[in-house]
This record gives structure tokens, C-alpha cells and sequence, in this order.
């Protein structure tokens, strides 16, 4: 038997909630929160009391209480840049993203956590929080001055399995150099260089290959074109960045099961499209294996089209050459929240302590040009 560890991670109409055995999970939930209970809350800040309410609860129908926990550890929303790695969850940390001016209920990750811990008098902890951001300078630099790339990616999933990857060939995540691909609903590829994840494509803010519901990299002048037409409206476009663009702009759909039914039944327009995603990821893994100097260890790929044959045939033939690839299909994001606590138990890992400080604020050398988002 091993440590237990309850995992938790705050979405906008559930809470997703697992307890893990070691690295077994006893059970995964998905605690759900109706709309019409929702409805009575202005902010998602003033959801903390409804949630931990409805997560107590749902751990009392599994006949688990909060003292045969051993830590905790979850999705923490609004902690701002940071190094990756794992942080305690103090009253510096709940401070911090309760008033960091965000109404999401991710926001809310930290507090549950820390007041569940304090309850028993166990540790929190925040494992490679979302806001993770390790990029080196160079990858920074875009040519419209004042415009910056930063980190937005899956900072969770794509750090546990380049772990799984680096154990299965026998090193370790800070030994080796490894270049993960997330394809979900988003899609994140990212280049990590000895335990830092150095350069990625910006998930948020439309950069990298076109994703299932985002558009990725677009040449930039039909989209000013675009932007000014008559009728047009900044709702409409933010909608193509991150939410109608991608397969779902061009398809109809983000299910890859149904794109593959339609590719078997003949729809050529559709397997032009579908293959044109994974010839993008194909093209910045290889792009980044270049950004490595060709010391690839591993390349990675995961999330839920990572379970399609197809387009792990796609992208592996166009790679392989680079490195052996691994695939992790799925999302491992609970259980990578399980591990890092487990770490921290065990003194194979570091804990760190938050001060709020970013890990990057930005280029302070003589001539450079004040980033637009600051």
C-alpha cells in the first residue's frame, strides 16, 4: 500500500476528483454542478463553499474521509508564470489567486486544496501548475514588436509522460531532452531540455498546428482583412483562435471518430484536413528537434487523437527518424497531480515555495521593446 492522494481539478460546470492508492487510482469522479445551482453565484470565487460542499460529499459516498488522506493535490488556476515543478499550497498561494482578477473557477484549485490539508493537517500541493512558464529568450521574440510568446500549454500532461517516456528508456526527465506533442481538444507541442520546457506553441492565443477547435498558426494579413470586414465583430474572431476554428471550422466537428468514418466512407475534403493537422504536428516536432541540435531522446505523443492509428501513423513516419516515439494516448493529468505528490512525500523532489514573483516579467535589456500584454 502506498500513499493516499486526493487529486482534484476545477472545471467550469464540474470538478473533476480522484484518490489514489500510490499510483493506482481507487476511483476517478467527475462531480457535477447543474446550471441551475450555479446560477445563484456571481463570481466563481463565490463557489469555494458550494464545491467543497459537493467534494466532501462525493467522497462520503465512496467511504472515504478527508483524514485517511496522506496529501493533496490539484489543478491550481491563476498562480501566474512559474518555474515548473511542484509548490506548497500556503495562504500566500490561496491570497494570490483569489485576487488575481480571474472568474474562473480554477481559481479555486488552490483554496479547496489548502483548506482540505489544513482540516487534517496534511500537505497541498500544486504540481506543475497551468500557468508553468519555462521558456528560454530566443523563443520569445516574435517580428511584430511588443508581441511575445508565452507559455499556455498543457504544462501537466505534457511534463508526465515526457516522465513516462524518460523512464521507459531507462533515464530521467532532467537527464534526458524530449519533444511532446498534446493533441486534444487543443494542442500543445513542446520542446523540453533537461527537465525545462523551453519552447512551445502558444495554445490560447492561436499559435502552432491548427487543432481540433483552434486555428493555430494563420497568415496574418487575410485575418486583418478579415477583422475589418463589414459585420465583423471581435467575439467572432476570438471564437475561430480558440473555440470554432480548427477541425471544427473546417469539418463541422472536433471528434476524430467521426472525421475517421467519414475519411472510410470516402470524404476526401475530410482526410485532406485531418491529415493536414498531423503534417503541422509533424512539422514542429521537427522544428524543435532542431532547437535541441538534433539530441532528441524521446518524442512523445498523447491526448485523445492520440488514440487514433491513423494519425500516429502519420505523424510517426515523418518522425521517427528524429527519435523513438512513444505513444501516451489520453490525458494523465490526475494521475501526473498523484506522482508529483507522491515525489514531494517521498524527498525525490524539491518542494518549492511560492512568493507570487513571475518567472518571467518580461526583457529588461537596454533597447527592448515593452511587451503589450503588461
Amino acid at each position: 500500500m502506498g500513499y493516499k492522494i486526493l487529486t482534484l481539478s476545477p472545471g467550469s460546470t464540474s470538478t473533476k476528483v480522484a484518490v489514489f492508492d500510490g499510483t493506482e487510482a481507487l476511483f476517478r469522479l467527475n462531480v457535477t454542478h447543474p446550471a441551475d445551482e450555479l446560477k445563484q453565484f456571481d463570481m466563481a470565487a463565490d463557489q469555494f463553499e458550494y464545491r467543497k460542499e459537493t467534494i466532501l460529499a462525493a467522497l462520503e459516498e465512496q467511504g472515504l474521509a478527508l483524514a485517511d488522506i496522506d496529501a493533496f493535490a490539484g489543478y491550481c488556476g491563476a498562480m501566474g508564470p512559474t518555474i515548473g515543478g511542484t509548490f506548497a499550497i500556503d495562504q500566500t498561494v490561496c491570497d494570490h489567486v483569489m485576487n488575481a482578477g480571474v472568474n474562473h473557477p480554477a481559481i479555486l484549485g488552490a483554496p479547496l486544496l489548502y483548506a482540505f490539508a489544513q482540516e487534517v493537517g496534511r500537505p497541498a500541493y500544486a504540481v506543475n501548475q497551468p500557468d508553468t512558464d519555462e521558456l528560454c529568450d530566443v523563443a520569445r521574440i516574435t517580428g511584430w514588436p511588443g508581441v511575445y510568446r508565452k507559455s499556455h500549454v498543457h504544462c501537466l500532461n505534457q511534463k508526465e509522460c515526457a516522465i513516462r517516456c524518460a523512464a521507459e528508456l531507462g533515464t530521467t526527465y532532467e537527464e534526458g531532452n524530449f519533444i511532446v506533442a498534446h493533441v486534444g481538444g487543443g494542442l500543445s507541442v513542446a520542446c523540453h531540455e533537461h527537465g525545462r520546457m523551453v519552447d512551445t506553441n502558444d495554445v490560447l492565443e492561436g499559435a502552432g498546428p491548427f487543432a481540433p477547435n483552434r486555428c493555430g498558426d494563420v497568415p496574418a494579413k487575410p485575418v486583418v482583412k478579415m477583422a475589418f470586414a463589414e459585420g465583423a465583430d471581435k467575439k467572432t474572431m476570438d471564437g475561430v483562435v480558440g473555440k470554432t476554428g480548427g477541425l471544427v471550422g473546417l469539418l463541422g466537428t472536433d471528434d476524430a471518430r467521426q472525421i475517421i468514418a467519414r475519411i472510410e466512407a470516402g470524404d476526401k475534403w475530410a482526410e485532406v484536413v485531418y491529415d493536414a493537422m498531423a503534417y503541422q504536428v509533424a512539422k514542429y516536432v521537427a522544428g524543435f528537434a532542431a532547437t535541441l541540435k538534433g539530441k532528441v531522446d524521446g518524442i512523445v505523443l498523447t491526448g485523445g487523437v492520440s488514440h487514433d492509428p491513423r494519425f500516429v501513423a502519420y505523424v510517426t513516419e515523418r518522425v521517427e527518424w528524429i527519435a523513438p516515439v512513444h505513444v501516451f494516448a489520453g490525458d494523465f493529468e490526475m494521475d501526473a497531480l498523484a506522482a508529483g505528490a507522491i515525489r514531494c512525500l517521498e524527498g525525490t523532489e524539491n518542494v518549492m515555495t511560492f512568493t507570487g514573483e513571475p518567472s518571467w516579467k518580461g526583457f529588461t535589456m537596454e533597447g527592448a521593446i515593452d511587451d503589450v500584454e503588461a
